[in-house]
């Protein structure tokens, strides 16, 4: 349920885990939910999705206010913290689950997300952008451990090792946009 007021995107760029985690310390965003979209089944599993034969990506929807951040910033936070080109592929993770996706949810994002893919993207990364940008069909909620894990697994090694540098590399990028009790 969408919360009155409010406006959804859906991104994916590698694990759920990561983009999650950068997008609840951005001002403006009020809610941010780990799953599945862009797949064939209905309600996937986890080990479904990661078997790749579901054609699931794990993404990130992501509840904010567009009074208080735009679905470009959004985008441009998309572009910046994770590889958008590299095919099937973010860090070790590998398969179309990790893929670089916008799943848009009106023409309004679609016309941003390609705007920003041909113009914005480019200045951060030499090799070709790879993102797909696709029309939202459904999205799945992962399952309840997977929700929140940056926040209540911080001493995981995966959080230390590849997380923390995302969200240190958002951090300094984005300063003026975090939330202020992220501010330190």
């Amino acid at each position: 349920m969408i919360k009155k007021g409010l406006e959804v995107a859906t991104f994916g760029a590698g694990c759920f885990w990561c983009v999650e985690a950068v997008y609840q310390e951005l001002g403006g965003v009020e809610k941010v939910v780990s799953g599945y979209s862009g797949g064939k089944s209905k309600n996937p599993t986890y080990k479904e999705v990661c078997s790749g034969f579901s054609k699931h990506a794990e993404v990130a929807q992501i509840h904010y206010d567009p009074n208080e951040v735009s679905f470009e910033t959004l985008v441009e936070v998309f572009f910046t913290t994770h590889d958008p080109t590299t095919l099937n592929r973010q860090g070790n993770d590998s398969g179309p689950q990790y893929r670089s996706v916008i799943f848009y949810h009106n023409e309004e994002q679609k016309t941003v997300a390609e705007r920003l893919f041909k113009e914005f993207a480019p200045k951060y990364w030499d090799d070709p952008i790879v993102t797909e940008i696709s029309a939202f069909l459904s999205f799945y909620e992962a399952e309840e451990h997977h929700q929140n894990f940056y926040s209540d697994n911080q001493n995981y090694p995966y959080c230390r090792i590849i997380i923390n540098p995302k969200v240190a590399k958002f951090r300094k990028m984005y300063a003026d946009k975090l939330k202020k009790e992220i501010v330190k």
